[in-house]
């Protein structure tokens, strides 16, 4: 888990955001420009950055999250490695309780050979319980070539590197349906909480449900918390609430909740209202915004919602589905990043070789290709992103440095910040249902924290 001073301030934070904004500017403009060709998106790259070896002969597992099209788009860069190496690699999905399900097969001696952790805190603890093997020197030096050092250090314990983070996410975009817009006669995107709730309100007047929330997946309702409590209480605040060095009974989080009741106290406001939010998974939240006879007008959540509107909706990203950075609360808008880092959870030389390849730019570039993704790779060729919205997002990334703020509930323990059904998930859920205790949820969430902290 990163320590607070490798974060860096309000002003660099704004300036991320600015650069952000600025990029959603120019391709708010314009329409989808596909760059990538055929044989990109398949997968079938012929630049080969990366020596590999053979591994003819070898099976591998790979275990994470993704499920549909994030799983389908992961499983060209598989093919790339088979092609490369001779290995076969079998896609072992984890659920959404990945440590739960990673930590029975480790301990039931079955581990997959690569695991994508999507918490900072898991890969925190499954270090501290010597379940990682750390980066071989191949490894290593594609990850010190093409990473920065902010990147490499949240794949780091206590100054040993154990991951690449091959995948990150801008989770500080709301995605909107430009016909739903238009109707309502909205010319402008809102820049502030204040404008997005007007608008939201606009939106519904016109007879568009305003604001699709996937609220059965508890992370989502982790990262609408997050950017509200960056932008209204700031980095400093945030980065001690992150490592619980203040309680969730701090006046901080009552006024994040307070604001966030804003919106989910509206029935009006979300489709399907407080229960249908509660009863829709994410997948459904990004097709709901853009299908159907009365879509939803807006969608929160980062950058890999393109994936579910390429692969699930006939909506044209830069077209009919565009995005705007996500409304200032306080003085500035907020940059929240996530990602996913890949593991070795077995010896051997197969695991080293796809961790090798997975921070190698090749693999990146294959990744990019498929749309849904964004690389923390410095050195990849950035048109090889599918669409110019997800390109120029990346471009702020990467421009960005190593100035951002990472997930806080990721850098939580599972228990705490990355399970299915308890902690932060529930607690979050049950807000939701009842926005109107706010004092409630705080003592639940500083509960559900001091007993998940203290255990870590």
């Amino acid at each position: 888990m990163r320590s607070t001073s490798t974060y860096r301030t309000r002003r660099a934070a704004a300036t991320a955001a600015a650069l952000l904004a600025g990029a959603l500017v120019l391709t708010a403009c314009g329409g989808d420009d596909d760059k990538a060709s055929d044989d990109e998106s398949k997968g079938t790259g012929t630049d080969t950055s990366v020596t590999l070896p053979k591994l003819d002969g070898q099976t591998l597992e790979v275990a994470a999250v993704w499920t549909g099209a994030e799983q389908e788009n992961f499983t060209q860069v598989l093919k790339e490695f088979t092609k490369r190496t001779g290995a076969k690699v079998k896609f072992v999905p984890t659920g959404n309780n990945t440590s739960t399900f990673l930590g029975a097969k480790i301990e039931g001696g079955q581990p997959p050979d690569v695991a994508f952790l999507p918490q900072v805190g898991v890969l925190k603890q499954f270090a501290q319980k010597n379940w990682l093997k750390p980066l071989g020197a191949e490894a290593k030096a594609q990850l010190d070539k093409n990473f920065s050092q902010g990147w490499r250090d949240l794949g780091a314990v206590d100054g040993r590197q154990y991951g690449v983070y091959a995948k990150a996410a801008n989770k500080s975009l709301i995605w909107y349906n430009t016909a739903a817009f238009e109707a309502a006669g909205i010319t402008e995107t809102p820049k502030t909480w204040k404008e997005f709730i007007s608008t939201a309100q606009t939106l519904s007047d016109a007879g568009s449900p305003a604001v699709s929330v996937g609220g059965a997946d508890g992370w989502t309702l982790t990262d609408w918390f997050e950017n509200v409590y960056l932008s209204q209480a700031g980095p400093e605040k945030y980065d001690q609430l992150a490592q619980h060095k203040i309680k969730w009974t701090d006046p901080s989080v009552k006024q994040a909740l307070t604001t966030l009741a804003e919106l989910w106290g509206k029935d009006e406001l979300l489709a399907g209202g407080r229960k249908g939010a509660l009863d829709t998974e994410f997948p459904k939240s990004v097709t709901q915004a853009f299908t159907g006879d009365t879509p939803a007008a807006m969608v929160f959540e980062g950058d890999f919602v393109t994936a579910n509107i390429n692969a699930d909706t006939k909506a044209k990203v830069g077209t009919d589905a565009k995005v705007f950075p996500f409304p200032a609360v306080g003085a500035d808008s907020p940059v929240v990043s996530g990602g996913d880092v890949a593991v070795a959870l077995k010896d051997g030389k197969g695991a080293q070789a796809l961790l090798t390849f997975l921070a190698s730019t090749d693999a990146a570039e294959i990744w990019a290709a498929q749309g849904g993704i964004l690389s923390p790779n410095k050195e990849m060729d950035q048109s090889k992103y599918k669409d110019d919205v997800t390109r120029q997002i990346a471009k702020a990334l990467i421009d960005a440095g190593d100035d951002f703020r990472f997930d806080m509930s990721d850098q939580a323990p599972a228990a705490f910040g990355g399970t299915q059904g308890t902690g932060e998930w529930k607690d979050l859920q049950d807000f939701l249902s009842n926005p109107g205790d706010v004092a409630g949820a705080q003592q639940k969430l500083e509960a559900d924290a001091a007993k998940a902290y203290g255990s870590s």
